[in-house]
């Protein structure tokens, strides 16, 4: 199990990037626009830089939502590779069995 304050400091990351996802995409289309000016590129950049560092999603830290995990997760069911062989074993996956040969 992960320490609180580092799941808890996720969850306020993702809060974060939740909040300020519009306006980064608005200054970042501004930002790769070729015909905008080179003032309103400078302008953009700066408004940019006074948002929130962890408003980034790459400062994200996907963790499992069973043990907290950050390492060996899984996209496709949000959990860690324990927790998925566990939740498996004990049949609570649907469609996922043990496989053997």
């Amino acid at each position: 199990m992960a320490k609180k304050s580092q799941i808890h400091r996720d969850l306020k990351r993702k809060a974060l990037i939740a909040k300020y996802a519009e306006r980064r995409a608005e200054l970042r289309a501004i930002l790769n626009d070729a015909n905008a000016s080179i003032d309103d590129k400078l302008v953009a950049q700066e408004k940019f830089a006074k948002l929130p560092r962890n408003s980034c999603p790459t400062r994200l830290n996907r963790r499992c939502e069973v043990s907290g995990r950050s390492r060996s997760y899984y996209r496709k069911f949000g959990i860690s590779r324990i927790a998925l062989r566990d939740l498996a074993l004990r049949g609570q996956l649907p469609g996922m069995r043990k496989s053997s040969w």
